[in-house]
């Protein structure tokens, strides 16, 4: 016998499923509406389930994302939301929990609930909206914007050193960190399928245009006419090799990168590094990251690294079910009752 619960699980969910119909309230030409749109795409691609899906998000331009989609949300406090985000994931770990964060967001005031988390390694899935600016109060400097960043409340030129979101979250522990941009959309949606299916901290960074206070700002990693001599795209076992031609590589010298010519003298193709995404140690993830931080050399999209251990959540319950194992389960009184606890006659 087919039952009305039958049918509703065998309906096919579309994008405009996830969509929560709302109208979307961000400026003309921004690329949160790419960023929006590949989600709800990836989430139809893996039909999540809607009833099991959450975003958590703290404040700014980026953090309006859990009014526009089709699942439950949770709108929080400036730099707050990886926080929350723990303890909704903590609490169930059935449900799929992701955040929507900005720089200014998760890299300022959100730091050190931030890192925490990756070291904590919950499973929650982190989507850093970087647009190197704070777009929402209307154009002042950031935490990743660089060196130099004439802005409103640096007439004269940013005299801080940005973070490298690559590197702090390698460096706390991340076992998943992934880049992308905006306005590539295909890899956009290959990445939140990739941190989809992590069962930990998955952290990905895509580059999003801010077209009122900072257009353009990633211009040389998203346009046709440069992007191949600009951007290093990462695949697993694959060597290391960029530009219009294919023609340049990434060769390891010990720790040192260097960028070869895989057509001149002695060079070749099997001199370039081949990618490991899932080496658990970090030393070489970092090594990409720092690519960054070096002049001429391309900015990697793509996966980092990606390994396996337990959660936070996991930790949690299993020791829960092993301790009600031993000692059975136990009351609100008990508690109270117990430890450094005295009664008053």
């Amino acid at each position: 016998m087919t039952t009305m619960t039958d049918n509703i699980n065998q309906i096919k969910l579309t994008p405009k499923d996830y969509s929560s119909g709302l109208e979307v309230k961000w400026c003309p030409g921004c690329g949160d509406y790419a960023i929006l749109a590949q989600i709800q795409k990836a989430f139809a691609d893996l039909q999540l389930d809607k009833s099991n899906t959450v975003w958590v998000s703290g404040i700014g331009c980026s953090s309006r994302f859990p009014y526009y989609m089709g699942t439950y949300g949770f709108h929080t406090l400036h730099g707050r939301a990886t926080a929350i985000a723990t303890g909704v994931k903590v609490q169930n770990p059935k449900l799929n929990v992701w955040v929507a964060t900005g720089d200014g967001d998760l890299m300022s005031i959100g730091g050190n609930h931030f890192i925490h988390a990756l070291r904590k390694n919950i499973g929650i899935k982190i989507v850093l909206f970087n647009n190197e600016i704070y777009g929402l109060t209307k154009g002042q400097y950031s935490p990743t914007s660089e060196y130099g960043k004439k802005t409103k409340s640096t007439p004269y030129g940013s005299v801080d050193y940005p973070f490298n979101p690559a590197q702090i979250s390698i460096g706390a522990g991340a076992t998943f960190f992934a880049r992308t941009a905006d306005r590539d959309l295909k890899h956009l949606g290959e990445m939140i399928k990739r941190a989809a299916a992590h069962s930990g901290t998955a952290m990905i960074e895509v580059l999003q245009n801010c077209v009122i206070f900072n257009d353009g700002a990633f211009e040389d990693y998203t346009e046709k006419d440069r992007k191949d001599d600009n951007v290093l795209y990462l695949e697993h076992n694959k060597p290391m090799i960029f530009g219009k031609n294919k023609d340049k590589g990434i060769k390891l010298n010990g720790f040192t990168p260097e960028i070869i010519n895989i057509n001149e003298g002695n060079n070749s193709i099997n001199d370039c590094w081949v990618h490991d995404e899932f080496d658990t140690n970090p030393t070489r993830a970092m090594i990409l990251a720092n690519f960054a931080n070096i002049d001429g050399f391309p900015l990697p999209f793509g996966v980092f690294r990606d390994f396996t251990k337990p959660s936070l959540e996991e930790n949690i319950h299993n020791q829960i079910a092993e301790v009600t194992k031993q000692k059975g389960a136990g009351t609100l009184e008990k508690l109270l009752y117990s430890g450094n606890t005295w009664k008053i006659d």
